[in-house]
């Protein structure tokens, strides 16, 4: 009678790992399944279209904006995060940026510095993305005003 609407992560396969002594400098796209312990600095976001999973450990960090369908949080990310589908925000999460979802779970000890929007799935299904203001522009902006 019913339709039971679809929660949570829809991908499960991490083809992917950085491992915790990888440093990457540059931006960095990824298909399917992407299990990250290292560190980059620059962007990191899914193939547009595809239906993407980012985990990000305690471990990992990223200095970037981040864009996927699914995105697992655990770690620190400086920089915004766009997902089409859905975000968890795990207890040792640390965003310094805004986070547009059309799914949201947080977990206590999860920390966001910056807003939270939500996103309609027409948005998501156009990956329609919010303007970005670059993680380098930001910091300067931040200078200029102090």
């Amino acid at each position: 009678m019913f339709k039971k609407k679809t929660t949570g992560i829809q991908q499960t396969k991490l083809a992917t790992l950085i491992a915790h002594d990888v440093r990457i400098t540059g931006d960095l796209q990824f298909s399917d399944g992407l299990r990250m312990d290292g560190h980059v600095t620059g962007n990191v976001s899914g193939e547009p279209g595809g239906q993407t999973l980012l985990v990000l450990s305690d471990r990992g960090s990223i200095e970037g904006n981040v864009h996927g369908y699914d995105v697992v949080v655990n770690g620190r990310i400086v920089g915004d995060v766009i997902a089409d589908h859905f975000v968890e925000l795990q207890s040792n999460a640390h965003v310094t940026g805004n986070i547009y979802y059309q799914q949201l779970r947080m977990d206590c000890g999860a920390a966001v510095d910056g807003k939270l929007t939500k996103r309609d799935a027409a948005q998501a299904a156009q990956g329609a993305t919010p303007h970005l203001v670059s993680v380098a522009d930001s910091a300067f902006d931040e200078r200029k005003a102090g």
